[in-house]
């Protein structure tokens, strides 16, 4: 099990795209999203597959556990998804040696782009870099799992 501490951004700026050190594309589902907890499946580019589950609230900690299952049963698994389908693009980007995740999402959330920071540490807001846009953490509505569920947030749109 792993604790993170766990931080989502919205992508005011394009420096970050400078800075891309990989790719890779994700299609991801959830088979249960509760308040609390969600099991999801996700699938790296067309290669590799993970099992998540998650729980705890919607602040910056919540405990993880994550496990590597088969390809062909994570793309039969999908017809058992809740919600829609997450397709996006996640590009690693590094700022004062922290390793942030910025996903581009595509499909029927086209348009959204967040950034993560996942981190075993809370990191001070100044170290933060410029290019990141407002704190949406703990909000809801742009975790996933809600993403899944409900589509792009109004604010976001």
């Amino acid at each position: 099990m792993g604790k993170e501490v766990e931080r989502k951004f919205l992508v005011s700026g394009a420096e970050w795209r400078n800075l891309v050190e990989a790719d890779i594309r994700i299609r991801q589902f959830y088979l249960t999203a509760e308040a609390g907890r969600t099991v999801r499946v996700r699938i790296s580019d067309d290669a590799s597959a993970e099992l998540t589950l998650k729980f705890g609230g919607t602040g910056r900690e919540r405990d993880e556990f994550e496990y590597p299952i088969p390809l062909a049963e994570a793309q039969q698994m999908q017809a058992f998804a809740i919600g829609h389908v997450i397709e996006k693009t996640r590009h690693h980007v590094r700022h004062r040696g922290y390793l942030y995740e910025v996903d581009v999402f595509g499909g029927m959330l086209a348009g959204l782009v967040v950034a993560e920071l996942e981190t075993p540490e809370d990191v001070p807001d100044e170290k933060l870099p410029d290019w990141l846009g407002r704190e949406v953490t703990g909000e809801q509505r742009f975790y996933n799992a809600s993403l899944a569920l409900g589509g792009i947030p109004e604010i976001a749109a």
